[in-house]
């Protein structure tokens, strides 16, 4: 996976056009690229839209829920759950 091109679209994504929070962008991106792989052994495919994107939501949803307890969006549990069943 491009982490860059992955911190990229979550900023296009949330509207940050200043280079002052991709550190903490970058950190959450390869979180949730090492938990995909390593923990629910997905192949992630980085040259695969759905899974740049899938990762780029999943991110996105990471930075915007930083401070909330709640669980992940029925989107995002619905898309991985359908990853789980074609990989």
């Amino acid at each position: 996976m491009d982490i860059n091109l992955i911190v990229t679209m979550v900023k296009a994504r949330i509207g940050l056009t200043s280079e002052i929070r991709d550190t903490y962008l970058t950190a959450i991106a390869n979180a949730v690229v090492t938990e995909l792989e390593g923990e629910k052994g997905l192949a992630l495919d980085g040259a695969n839209p759905y899974h740049i994107m899938f990762v780029v939501d999943y991110a996105t949803w990471r930075y915007q829920s930083r401070d909330e307890s709640g669980a992940m969006t029925r989107h995002l549990q619905f898309r991985l759950h359908n990853r789980f069943n074609s990989s």
